[in-house]
């Protein structure tokens, strides 16, 4: 099930109501014209297609859980996280506009990339971008970048090959924010979006605009599915960050595991065990290997375990969220579990 929107208005009281954000969204999936409660579908398109999303917060709602409605049930606004609308936009530059005039809201002239990752559904990227921004009490234009991701289990490699095809797409979509009004430009990335994001960066660095005229802010890389030698290969392609990426892995994600058997076991960076090794490479690490977390997978421990979506918002805010728990280790007083490895130094 990957319905988005409901089959008819649900009415809602506003007091039931905590939270109400405007998502925005460039997509590499093909809309869905059989199934329109999708919206957006599993299929590749040939272009990027712009929309944005009004979502609402149940004011039950609880820090790291995304309510959602069970089986075909309706979404019920007072208990779920709900999409009232989805608007589309014709043009780029329709899209450009309405980001610049949101953008404009904002004191700090923020706005958030969101990649999804592997298995996720159009829907399931459009309620983690919410409960992130909503959580993290993140101040700016949130904007989901989801590429044609099937939504199955049995589709690794169909969605590593959509991963790929994204790549221009997510540069395109960089680019066209660097020229917006925003001041800066935050990246939070999960699982197969890091690769998406990692290799998008490359891709600027080799073309001499690694920090998108001086707008690139923070890059989270959210457990990711990237083979760690690739991953080296990528750093040392770009080159030390101006402001260090922070990698967020766990040596029990069981997602991970699966990957790493799926590519012939060799390592990938979200469960890799030497995280010092990583962070020679011009990275700020944090392993949350003793975090607890509300996915069974252990796979999305930096959105759903509720002390550490708040170090991210911290770190968003900050870019001391997490540098604040440096040398924390399991049982600590903060209570993650979080160990982090300090700001590199620049390799020779």
């Amino acid at each position: 099930r990957h319905e988005l929107l409901n089959i008819s208005s649900f009415p809602a009281n506003p007091s039931d109501i905590s939270a109400e954000h405007e998502i925005f969204v460039a997509t590499t999936r093909r809309q869905s014209i059989d199934q329109p409660r999708i919206v957006f579908g599993g299929d590749r398109s040939p272009n990027v297609a712009y929309a944005s999303v009004d979502m609402t917060v149940p004011r039950i709602h609880e820090t790291g859980r995304i309510e959602r409605a069970k089986g075909r049930a309706q979404a019920d606004p007072a208990k779920h996280f709900t999409a009232r609308s989805v608007s589309f936009y014709k043009e780029p530059s329709q899209f450009a506009r309405a980001i610049d005039a949101n953008v404009a809201r904002h004191k700090d002239r923020r706005v958030l990339v969101f990649v999804h990752g592997f298995n996720n559904g159009f829907d399931d990227g459009v309620y983690r971008i919410t409960q992130i921004v909503n959580d993290t009490k993140y101040d700016g234009t949130p904007i989901l970048f989801s590429w044609a991701s099937n939504a199955r289990t049995t589709g690794y490699l169909y969605d590593k090959e959509s991963a790929n095809a994204a790549r221009d797409d997510l540069e395109a979509t960089l680019r066209m924010l660097a020229r917006s009004k925003a001041k800066s430009i935050d990246i939070i990335a999960h699982s197969m979006g890091t690769w998406v994001t990692m290799e998008t960066l490359r891709q600027l660095a080799i073309a001499g605009d690694r920090d998108l005229g001086g707008k690139l802010g923070n890059v989270v890389l959210a457990s990711p599915d990237i083979d760690v030698d690739v991953f080296k290969k990528q750093m040392l392609r770009y080159g030390k960050p101006d402001k260090p990426f922070v990698v967020l892995l766990s040596d029990d994600d069981r997602a991970l595991q699966l990957s790493t058997f799926i590519s012939g076991d060799k390592p990938r960076v979200g469960d890799y065990s030497d995280a010092a090794d990583l962070a020679s490479y011009g990275v700020i690490v944090a392993d949350l290997t003793q975090a607890s977390s509300g996915d069974r997978l252990n796979h999305a421990k930096f959105a759903d375990n509720p002390v550490l979506v708040q170090l991210l918002g911290d770190s968003l805010r900050t870019h001391a969220g997490l540098a604040a728990a440096e040398g924390s280790r399991p049982g600590g007083g903060l209570g993650t579990g979080l160990a982090l490895h300090g700001r590199p130094q620049p390799r020779d």
